[in-house]
């Protein structure tokens, strides 16, 4: 129980690897508060995580407003009395396509969600953690944060921002007692992966997509046991960690498993992708 007696928040928590987060803290002993755009998936993740003897509350957030992000907050201690772990879990991927065939709207989502998000959460945890001298930030990067992607530049362009902000984050409030934590789970097998919406002309791009997923995309337990280690006592006094669940190495046993699949004339095994073709402009998003 690495993480008894301690309170979690985790936004995005009722899906995808913000779920799994949420159930690996709170088997570890930790109470996990959620959040996400949906009290429907709210209620339906805390009474998940009741019935399996886990200690959750949550509400509903837009993490794009900061006031919502200080209300979840407040309920983390007024419900559990303290605060200990703050993951920012919450993002949106956005349409698949060139920079000028995406809708202002949809790219702007990408920003508020994975941009302003970070910023608000770590704002209203780090203030809190700061006064108390203590506390875990992990915030969570993706693909693209160490560079450019085309065709996804609303996304990698937010990832690479939080992995500065998280760093100089790290950086200015060293001394301060709390662990500042940039964590990259690779790719996951969750509907960030599975259900893809793809900008009209841009599909035959994609066509390797799902040999990709079968190579690199992992259970969302295995993120979910790192970011237990991140919160642990494993990590104390060792703020600006960047930890990443992807490697070369990685690759390259992906890429032989598909390899020996392919000799041996095994059939593909079943994987459920859902490709969406979305206009040119459609103000469509796939967020949290």
């Amino acid at each position: 129980m690495e993480l008894r007696g301690k309170v979690a928040v985790i936004t995005g928590g009722t899906r995808g690897i913000g779920l799994a987060i949420a159930r690996s803290f709170a088997e570890q002993g930790a109470a996990v508060v959620l959040a996400s755009r949906s009290q429907k998936a709210v209620d339906a993740a805390v009474e998940l995580i009741q019935r399996q003897g886990g200690q959750a509350a949550g509400m509903a957030v837009d993490v794009a407003q900061y006031a919502q992000v200080q209300s979840l907050l407040r309920l983390a201690l007024s419900q559990f009395g303290r605060l200990d772990i703050w993951v920012n879990n919450a993002g949106t991927a956005g349409p698949y396509g060139p920079t000028l065939d995406l809708c202002t709207r949809a790219f702007s989502e990408v920003v508020q969600t994975n941009i302003l998000g970070v910023y608000h959460g770590s704002r209203a945890a780090m203030l809190h953690f700061v006064a108390q001298g203590s506390g875990k930030l992990i915030n969570l990067l993706g693909h693209g944060y160490k560079g450019p992607v085309p065709w996804q530049n609303a996304y990698s362009a937010s990832k690479a921002w939080v992995r500065s902000f998280t760093k100089a984050l790290a950086e200015e409030y060293k001394d301060s007692g709390v662990g500042v934590f940039a964590f990259n789970p690779g790719m996951v097998l969750t509907d960030l992966v599975t259900d893809v919406q793809v900008v009209e002309g841009s599909q035959p791009r994609l066509e390797k997509f799902p040999m990709v997923v079968r190579m690199l995309a992992k259970p969302v337990e295995v993120p979910a046991q790192k970011a237990v280690w991140l919160a642990s006592c494993a990590t104390d006094g060792k703020t600006g960690l960047l930890v990443s669940l992807f490697s070369p190495w990685t690759m390259l046993v992906g890429a032989l498993k598909e390899g020996w699949r392919a000799l041996l004339k095994r059939p593909e095994p079943p994987l459920d992708l859902r490709i969406r073709v979305i206009p040119i402009d459609q103000d469509e998003t796939n967020a949290v």
